[in-house]
């Protein structure tokens, strides 16, 4: 047995976790049967007062009892990918705000996606989305050139794993044969110079379809909406890592189930790791219990590059 003395902030959980006990009550139970009347722990844990912490062999004891909160079988479920016949249309909301000292910059981009469920292949799913009623609220006429280039993509294909992993993003065959009438379309639309050199990258990135997968794969709806969810959870968590921003800055992400009560809908909750201290992610993933599919997500994540402070606020919800 060791003393040690209340930090500000602890918790019977915080310190269980630094000396590797599983089931924080076992931590109240044996310094209340050690410590003086006056320092038995009722509730919270008071700065400044003494505990006692159990010796390693004790600690193996009350672990070999495996019964922690986090080893709830529904706290550790494997979540399903059943999206046969899914669809759904959902508003999206995207805020970012940069901030170096002197200025912030924000912009907020609003849309909605059709996401449709089209067949079961050998080694995964076909999906079919479009993206409709772009709104951008500085209304440059970029912006505009942007939301137009992409509706006229309609449908985009994307392909996943048995897991709701992204494989491959494609384009129909008949959009690709027609491109030449749409970038003629668009033209005619956005006759600007600066419009020109913009469709001609679109027009390289959407012809060549291993570069157009590779950028689709990091649209922000395709790579939140089918984010790595499902990997395995071990005492209550799973890990998975995500890209975010511009830049794709990678972020390696833990999640938990919110509640083991449960029935319909779970709810995902996710964390960056504390030791990142230029990035902070948080993040919330409401899916069906039966199928997997997700219904609601809200992610807010802020990333110091260079210097500057990035922010970026992410919502998505089901219409219907």
């Amino acid at each position: 047995m060791t003393i040690h003395f209340i930090l500000s902030g602890e918790t019977l959980e915080s310190i269980s976790e630094e000396i590797h006990l599983e089931n924080p009550k076992y931590l109240k139970e044996f310094h209340n049967a050690h410590c003086a009347r006056q320092d038995v722990i009722q509730e919270v844990l008071i700065p400044g007062k003494k505990l006692m912490i159990p010796d390693i062999s004790r600690i193996r004891e009350y672990n070999s009892r495996n019964d922690a909160p986090f080893k709830h079988p529904k706290l550790n479920p494997e979540i399903p990918f059943h999206p046969e016949n899914f669809s759904s249309i959902f508003s999206v909301i995207n805020q970012e705000t940069e901030e170096d000292g002197l200025e912030e910059k924000s912009s907020m981009l609003t849309y909605t996606v059709s996401l449709k469920w089209l067949r079961k292949e050998e080694n995964g799913h076909v999906f079919q989305i479009f993206k409709n009623n772009f709104s951008e609220r500085s209304g440059s006429m970029m912006a505009d050139l942007a939301a137009e280039s992409i509706r006229s993509l309609n449908p985009v294909e994307v392909k996943t794993d048995l897991k709701g992993n992204v494989l491959q993003v494609s384009l129909p065959e008949e959009t690709l044969r027609n491109f030449g009438k749409i970038k003629e379309r668009l033209t005619d639309l956005f006759p600007d110079h600066y419009a020109k050199t913009y469709l001609d990258e679109f027009e390289t990135a959407v012809l060549d379809q291993r570069l157009f997968s590779s950028r689709m794969k990091e649209d922000v709806f395709i790579k939140t909406y089918f984010a790595a969810l499902r990997n395995r959870f071990e005492n209550g968590r799973s890990f998975l890592n995500q890209s975010v921003g511009e830049e794709n800055i990678q972020i390696n992400l833990q999640q938990r189930l919110e509640s083991p009560d449960y029935d319909q809908e779970m709810v995902l909750i996710q964390d960056s790791d504390p030791g990142e201290t230029d990035k902070n992610f948080t993040g919330k993933y409401r899916l069906y219990s039966d199928s997997g599919m997700v219904r609601e997500i809200e992610i807010r994540y802020a990333i110091s590059l260079f210097g500057i402070n990035n922010s970026t606020f992410f919502s998505l919800k089901k219409l219907y």
